[in-house]
């Protein structure tokens, strides 16, 4: 018999946190009763992967949760094609530990390797190369989905399914196991350029230079900065090395293990931060050979970094606006909030490109994204966020669910025309903290 434990959960930016029943299957015929006794839970039921969506998207607060990280096997893979199939369970750091030593990438990795191959779907992530690679369900050939009224499917890419399912914050079925086409590439480096910007405008024609010559683009942004200032920052720009070695990345060995006081990310400390990080990335800059570990993965070099604003956590504010729109509202967004004083160490700023997302719910589009944390200051910062909001619907643009602890759901029905289309494919017996909050 399955048994449901009463446990805390949280988001990354643990600003959001409550309970939920949860099963942990640890062998995948195990799973069947784990998703049913999850299901029969009044507050219905939710995959759970390694938690690393930003707010509520991925919990089920007061309601039942299946643990799938224990289910992290490899079915098959093959070394010439660059094919796998594996357990939903399996994180993109076990992924990449198989398949870098045989030549092989995931074609598409967000901002940290601890995520579940289920939970990149589900959110379909993307990277710095989106204007060459798409998203991360573009990759997915093929998964396994098990409704929680017994059924099991397996959708393929075209599939109406499959397109709910990508992108779909696992309210279509428990995702079982990933079939993924990876990316060949030599070896473990990568050949970057960083390039000073003063301006939105060195970003933008930055961009447009550099998308067809290079992999990956992503700016870091100075926060603090407004009027003509703003947009300062730095623009790294990367293709994949031809160099052979193929060492994997070690374990993080920095950490924060308690919680940093709340007034650690003030803005004081943030005026000071950006302006040493500007100083010493300029002084820094230009081309050099780096492992994919500190330019892929540069969040994960710090155990632990969300704990550095404090007990209260943090929101974080992702949004994508498109190209017409996006000198204007980035303009806008960013003297907003460097007005506000208020803000994060790390503020990237990146262009989407034209490749369509295959799933329904998907979120990036053609045009500019901006993603930025803010400390939890209660209803202040609230309001700062419904006021990037406003700034981001008229520009018609959209937020991220998987960075989400508190849109409406008019702002959601805004940004996401094939929301009706996505109701259809709903599994009943699953919801989550973020779909209960955004119904009308």
């Amino acid at each position: 018999m399955t048994r449901l434990r009463s446990t805390e959960v949280a988001g990354w930016g643990r600003a959001l946190r409550g309970t939920s029943e949860v099963a942990r299957p640890r062998w995948r015929d195990e799973l069947p009763a784990a998703v049913a006794a999850a299901a029969a839970h009044p507050g219905r039921a939710l995959a759970m992967g390694l938690a690393r969506s930003y707010g509520d998207s991925g919990l089920n607060f007061g309601g039942a949760a299946v643990d799938m990280t224990a289910l992290d096997r490899v079915h098959a893979f093959d070394a010439e094609t660059g094919v796998i199939r594996a357990d939903a369970g399996l994180s993109l750091d076990g992924l990449i530990r198989l398949a870098l030593p045989r030549g092989w990438f995931p074609p598409v990795v967000p901002g940290t390797k601890f995520v579940t191959l289920g939970g990149a779907v589900a959110n379909d992530v993307h990277g710095k190369n989106h204007h060459r690679a798409g998203t991360f369900g573009a990759h997915v050939r093929r998964l396994s989905l098990r409704r929680t009224d017994g059924t099991v499917h397996e959708p393929a890419a075209g599939d109406p399914l499959f397109a709910a399912t990508v992108g779909g914050m696992g309210l279509t079925g428990v995702i079982e196991w990933v079939e993924l086409q990876l990316e060949p590439v030599a070896g473990a480096f990568l050949e970057v350029e960083d390039i000073p910007i003063g301006s939105l405008a060195d970003f933008f024609a930055l961009s447009s230079e550099s998308e067809a010559s290079h992999a990956q683009t992503v700016a870091w942004i100075d926060c603090t900065r407004t009027g003509r200032g703003v947009g300062r920052g730095i623009f790294t720009r990367a293709n994949w090395s031809q160099r052979p070695d193929r060492p994997l990345h070690r374990a993080p060995r920095l950490a924060v293990p308690i919680d940093a006081p709340g007034f650690t990310v003030n803005p004081l400390t943030l005026r000071a931060f950006n302006a040493a990080y500007y100083g010493l990335r300029r002084m820094n800059a230009g081309k050099a050979e780096r492992h994919y570990d500190p330019v892929t993965f540069p969040l994960d070099a710090v155990r632990g970094w969300n704990r550095i604003y404090g007990p209260a956590g943090f929101h974080q504010h992702q949004c994508v606006v498109p190209p017409a729109a996006a000198p204007e509202a980035m303009a806008e967004l960013l003297n907003e909030i460097g007005r506000s004083g208020e803000g994060s160490f790390l503020v990237v700023l990146k262009t989407f490109g034209d490749r369509p997302s295959p799933g329904l719910m998907s979120f990036p589009m053609p045009g500019t994204t901006l993603a930025i944390d803010f400390r939890n200051r209660g209803e202040a910062t609230l309001k700062l966020l419904e006021r990037l909001d406003a700034i981001v619907r008229a520009a018609g643009g959209r937020l991220y669910p998987a960075k989400d602890g508190r849109m409406s759901g008019a702002m959601l029905a805004a940004g996401y025309p094939n929301l009706d289309s996505f109701r259809a494919h709903l599994d009943p017996g699953l919801s989550s903290a973020f779909w209960r909050r955004v119904q009308p």
